[in-house]
Parts: structure tokens; C-alpha cells; sequence
């Protein structure tokens, strides 16, 4: 097939106005799921459905390395991190975090964060108004970090600033990458001199803590992390747990627009948060799509694209599409009751083996404090007062525009 049949338009600017919408509009354009365009300037090819997942995912097609744009990697992810590797390289740095998905740490982090949640809620009261999702971050900030074993003089509240704004900025040129920039720098050098403090024994890591893992994790062919790498490694654990965050506002969202799954999560019923935790995720935006790019010349239903161009798998699409959803637009967690999601149908966290591949390995993570904190969340009582609860899908990545105010907390 020639792939140079229709002459390419690039759409990085297209993309960047209409946000989240972008990709979807051209998947309903195409009618089909693939669409073949140009972004920075690359052939590329935009892919959707539990069939392309694989075809994402396939190391001998598709790789990392040199995929993430460098504005991404300065903001976000951080230079040298493991999203950026490939092959044997990338399993042996995600050895050390794979050992954190062990059910026994996650309910330990869990436990931390619930902890910092509940002494966070006993002030609440005292404040005429408590921003959900800046609370939340600093809660799960605090929690994280005791669970990692960083120093208890931590200030949790400016490092959650931080790591809100990484994440923030990390799509979007102008103040807010700029912001991203500083804090990433910011916290990069904090971190790698606690490294160095650790290695030099002038710091205490407690045994077997994230902080002990990462500053003893030996890359191939088997060298010990430089500090500013490890640091990067450790703000990729502290950064996507303050990034729940945003699951959070997003599920006080979602009990403010439908009140009556709040007694069942007040109830206990663990089945029914696990399904509340899937579907918050499967229908608020979160990442829009995630890149790769082609080993190889690939070739998806009809659509082809060269080697070294872009694969890009749509996750909001997916997350929406009608074919695996039946009512993408309506949120209903009973439909993760009647089964439990198939590991390439909900990809807001990417898809794949976690063990193996690049899907993010704290999931499991973000779904059990999600489960925590909305329980949390919905044996509270406030009032949400009148605010701007839009959610604009222009801004990546988007949340409640007010950050979800409420007044008059107590507990239930």
C-alpha cells in the first residue's frame, strides 16, 4: 500500500485547541477505528479498540524510546525515566516498582493515605470552605510520602504544589508548562541530594522503603542509579499518587451529579467501590491518548503508517466507544458488577501486562485508594455550594473548573 497516497495535514494545532475532543471527532470522521494524520510534523496513526491495544503494545513494533516529546519528559515524566525505555532495559528498571504492587504495600499505602485523609477531615469543619481536589492532593502528598519512607520534615503541602503542577503542565505551552518546568527542577534536586544523603548514610531509608529501593536499584548491566535519575524514578512514584487527585474531584463530581451511589459506598460494599473506582476512571478525562513509535511500517485496517512515524492509541475514545460500552455517556458503575473489566478494554492507564509492558504499574494503586477515598468521601457530610462544575475537555489535563468546593464538612 502506499502510504503516501493523500497528502498529510499536520494537526498539532487542531489538537491542541480541541483537546480531548480531537481524536474522537476524527475517529467518527473516518468511521472506523483508525485514523491516519501528521503531529509534529510525523506521518501518523491514531488506532482505538482491545485488538489495537495489543498492536500498542508490541515491542516489535512499536517502542518508547524517543516517543515522549521532550516537553513531556521536562514536565511530566523527567528525563531518563523508565517510560522512556524499551526491551530489556525497561524490565529491568521496572523491577523497582513492580515489587510495589504486592497487595501487602498497596493496602499499607492505602492505610497511610486513609490516615492523613481522616486527620485532614477533623479540621475541615473549623474552614468556612475546603477545596476538594487541592485537599486531596496534599492528602494523598503526606500519605505517599510516609509510606515511602522519606524524611518526616517533608513539607507535603508545597511538594503536592509540585506534583500537581508537573502534571498540569505537562500538555499545554505557556504558564503552566513553565510552572511544570520549575517544580520538576525543583523537586529533582531536592530529591537527588536526600539520594545522596541516603547513600552517604547521613539519612536514614528505612529498610525495604520505596526510598531504599531506589537509591539501591541497579540498572543493566547493573550499575546503581545516579541521584538525579533516581530522583526522577522516585517522583514517579510520589507524582501519580498526588495525581489521584484528580479521580478524587472527579468522584465527588460524580456523587454530586448522581447522590444515590453514596449509600452504597457508605454501606461497605467493597464490590460496588471497586466498580465506582473503575467507572470514575473509565468515564471523566484523563489522558487523551498515549504515543509510540513505529519500529516497522504498520498497517491497521487499511491505514498505514511508516517506521519511525507515531502510533498513537486512543484512550478517551476507547474509554467511550459504544461497541465496548453499550452507554458510554451515562455513568453507571453496575456495569463493572456484572464483570470485571478486560485488561485491554479500559485503558485509562494504558493497557497491556504491567509486569512486561509499559502500562503504568501503579493501577492497581490508584483503583484501591479510589475505593478508599470515595467511601471516605461519601460518608461525609457538606454542601456543595454554587460553583462552576464544568469540566472542560479543551483544557488536558481537565478537572471541575472550581476544584470541587464544598462548606459545612462533617462527618456522617
Amino acid at each position: 500500500m502506499d502510504v503516501h497516497r493523500r497528502p498529510l495535514v499536520d494537526r498539532t494545532l487542531p489538537l491542541l485547541a480541541k483537546g480531548y475532543a480531537w481524536l474522537p471527532d476524527r475517529m467518527r470522521e473516518s468511521a472506523g477505528p483508525v485514523v491516519r494524520t501528521r503531529l509534529l510534523g510525523r506521518p501518523t496513526l491514531a488506532v482505538r479498540g482491545p485488538e489495537a491495544v495489543r498492536l500498542f503494545y508490541d515491542e516489535a513494533r512499536v517502542r518508547r524510546h524517543g516517543a515522549v516529546p521532550a516537553p513531556v519528559l521536562d514536565t511530566l515524566f523527567g528525563q531518563g525515566a523508565v517510560h522512556t525505555l524499551d526491551g530489556a532495559d525497561h524490565r529491568a528498571r521496572k523491577e523497582l516498582f513492580l515489587p510495589l504492587l504486592d497487595p501487602g504495600r498497596v493496602a499499607a499505602l492505602t492505610e497511610h493515605v486513609g490516615t492523613a485523609w481522616d486527620d485532614a477531615v477533623r479540621t475541615w469543619h473549623k474552614r468556612s470552605r475546603v477545596v476538594l481536589f487541592d485537599e486531596a492532593a496534599v492528602v494523598l502528598t503526606r500519605g505517599v510520602c510516609r509510606w515511602a519512607g522519606l524524611p518526616p520534615d517533608i513539607d507535603a503541602g508545597a511538594l503536592s504544589r509540585d506534583l500537581i503542577a508537573m502534571v498540569d503542565g505537562f500538555a499545554t505551552p505557556g504558564p503552566r508548562r513553565a510552572r511544570a518546568r520549575r517544580a520538576r527542577s525543583r523537586q529533582e534536586a531536592r530529591l537527588a541530594r536526600l539520594i545522596e544523603d541516603v547513600r552517604s548514610e547521613a539519612v536514614t531509608a528505612p529498610e525495604g522503603s520505596v526510598l531504599d529501593r531506589v537509591r539501591r536499584h541497579r540498572d543493566l548491566p547493573g550499575e546503581t542509579l545516579d541521584a538525579r535519575t533516581a530522583a526522577v524514578e522516585l517522583l514517579n512514584v510520589l507524582r501519580p499518587t498526588a495525581a489521584v487527585s484528580w479521580f478524587v474531584a472527579f468522584g465527588a463530581h460524580a456523587l454530586h451529579r448522581r447522590p444515590a451511589h453514596r449509600e452504597r459506598l457508605r454501606s461497605g460494599d467493597r464490590a460496588f467501590a471497586t466498580a465506582f473506582a473503575h467507572e470514575v476512571r473509565r468515564f471523566y478525562p484523563f489522558a487523551p491518548f498515549l504515543g509510540g513509535r513505529t519500529v516497522t511500517d504498520v498497517t491497521w485496517c487499511g491505514e498505514s503508517v511508516p517506521a519511525g512515524g507515531i502510533l498513537l492509541l486512543d484512550v478517551y475514545g476507547q474509554n467511550h466507544d459504544e461497541k465496548l460500552w453499550g452507554d458510554p455517556y451515562t455513568f453507571r458503575p453496575e456495569r463493572f458488577l456484572a464483570r470485571p473489566p478486560e485488561r485491554d478494554e479500559l485503558v485509562p492507564q494504558g493497557g497491556g501486562d504491567p509486569a512486561v509492558g509499559h502500562r503504568c504499574p501503579g493501577e492497581r494503586i490508584t483503583v484501591g485508594l479510589l475505593e478508599s477515598l470515595a467511601t471516605r468521601l461519601a460518608r461525609l457530610e457538606y454542601t456543595v455550594p454554587d460553583q462552576d462544575l464544568a469540566i472542560p475537555l479543551r483544557r488536558i489535563p481537565t478537572r471541575p473548573r472550581s476544584g470541587f468546593a464544598v462548606t459545612g464538612v462533617r462527618a456522617a
